[in-house]
């Protein structure tokens, strides 16, 4: 019996179901993978929506639009349509050596009459951790092509997140993606995380808060050298470090920062951008300045992979001419620019306009924020945040002075598993409940989102008691 193997008797699938394949032959990403071999998977078989279907015939209210991903919703015929014309049409295209295709070029200039700052190339990949990877290695590139080789290092956030690869994997500043992986790798800093709540020292103003995360920046930057500082990248609102909506005015006074020092700043929209905070992009809705930006998600509506990063003009005039020595650009993957898939991204920014979503989304945000107000007092509950269509829930033991429960209680874990029984699928972070449902879903279905949850704190806070956690 393998180490692994001796949990797989503790579930009773037959090998050849779904489920018992599923144990045998995965590996699962973010998973933890002993307790997976106990319990077994949650097998999806459809989705049409705002709604999700397991293999039992279970319907539930999919509250974090997959993984932050389905803005558009589940069961778009057209986008289907249009993935099976164009493989139909030209099913594969590369854009190494020059060659091009219709959709990427289309996709691109669409891209960059929407970026809300002067965008002037769209370079393609395939997920939000490749666009990151690809930040890193366009900034390095930039400084060298500058003639400042030593200006390389990357400045992130503690609780960030952007990405799994080796250095995306390093940008994010949550401890389980660094630990045992060996990251983060040499030249990536992390400051501090700007979640008021959680950080906020005995005393401390909010705005005494937002002065120390300023100063603690230009520390940094300061110990380290600014001439060795290349890059400070952010989400506008952290997603999977707990939905973390910083203090006001705080990316203006960061900007301020890095604008003395000549920083560049990445933002990564991977999850705000397009309509989910209440306007297009984050940068919009947090008063954010970027020099490029990283997009991924919601630009096809996860109906196929595909991620772009935007970059100034003048970013791209110092490629062309370092490449112009070396002979190449030596940068870029197999699906870079992939025709179905930029066909696929295109159509669906090209209906989210026809359909007004994000007029709609930014509505039906204020009324998923205004409904979540319902938390706030709740003995259970320390602090209610959000903008737009994303938000969280954080349950602590006491909310004034903040004391949250032990890790290892697992307070959020059962309480996302009780909206899961509920018909509800939303996602702790910790102890705080994220929510992040489709663009399209409509007040009704905020309410059904609303009083599923409202049960499931309920009964997290009997099965608390029940545990002599309070």
């Amino acid at each position: 019996m393998t180490e692994l193997s001796k949990f797989a008797t503790h579930n009773e699938y037959p090998n050849d179901s779904i489920e018992g394949m599923d144990l045998q032959h995965l590996l699962h990403p973010s998973t933890n993978l002993a307790q997976h071999q106990q319990q077994g998977p949650v097998v999806h078989e459809s989705a049409s929506g705002v709604y999700i279907r397991d293999n039992h015939g279970k319907q539930y209210l999919e509250g974090m639009a997959g993984l932050w991903c389905t803005a558009i919703g589940y069961g778009q015929e057209e986008l289907a349509k249009v993935a099976y014309e164009q493989m139909v049409k030209l099913n594969y295209s590369q854009l190494f050596a020059g060659r091009t295709n219709e959709p990427s070029v289309l996709l691109a200039e669409k891209l960059k009459a929407m970026a809300p700052f002067d965008a002037g190339r769209v370079f393609f990949g395939l997920s939000g951790s490749d666009a990151n990877d690809t930040q890193i290695k366009l900034i390095w590139y930039y400084n060298n092509a500058l003639g400042r080789p030593e200006k390389k290092k990357i400045i992130s956030r503690k609780r960030g997140y952007h990405g799994v690869t080796v250095a995306s994997g390093s940008l994010t500043g949550l401890p389980p993606f660094h630990a045992a992986f060996d990251l983060p790798i040499p030249g990536v800093l992390h400051t501090s995380s700007p979640h008021f709540y959680s950080e906020g020292l005995p005393g401390e103003s909010e705005a005494e808060f937002l002065q120390r995360l300023v100063d603690d920046l230009e520390g940094m930057i300061e110990q380290e050298g600014p001439e060795t500082v290349a890059a400070f990248i952010a989400e506008p609102i952290m997603g999977a470090g707990g939905v973390v909506v910083p203090p006001e005015n705080y990316f203006p006074r960061i900007q301020q920062v890095l604008d003395k020092y000549d920083i560049a700043f990445i933002d990564d929209e991977v999850i705000c951008g397009f309509g989910r905070t209440g306007q297009p992009f984050g940068a919009q809705t947090l008063d954010i300045k970027p020099t490029t930006m990283s997009i991924a998600k919601a630009l096809s509506s996860a109906y196929l992979p595909i991620s772009a990063v935007l970059m100034p003009e003048f970013m791209y005039e110092a490629f062309a001419d370092r490449s112009g020595e070396l002979g190449n650009f030596a940068h870029g993957f197999t699906y870079s620019g992939h025709p179905v898939c930029a066909a696929v991204a295109l159509r669906n920014l090209e209906l989210m306009e026809e359909m007004d979503l994000f007029n709609h989304a930014a509505r039906m945000g204020e009324i998923l924020q205004q409904r979540l107000q319902q938390f706030v007092g709740h003995p259970l509950v320390g602090e209610v945040r959000g903008k737009g269509l994303i938000a969280a829930v954080e349950l602590v033991r006491q909310a004034e002075p903040r004391e949250p429960f032990a890790a290892s209680d697992g307070v959020g874990a059962f309480c996302a598993n009780a909206c899961h029984q509920a018909g509800l699928v939303l996602r702790n972070m910790g102890d705080s409940i994220a929510i992040c449902p489709p663009l399209i879903i409509n007040e009704n279905q905020i309410d059904e989102l609303v009083s599923k949850l409202a049960g499931a704190i309920d009964q997290t806070q009997d099965w608390v008691h029940k545990q002599g956690l309070l």
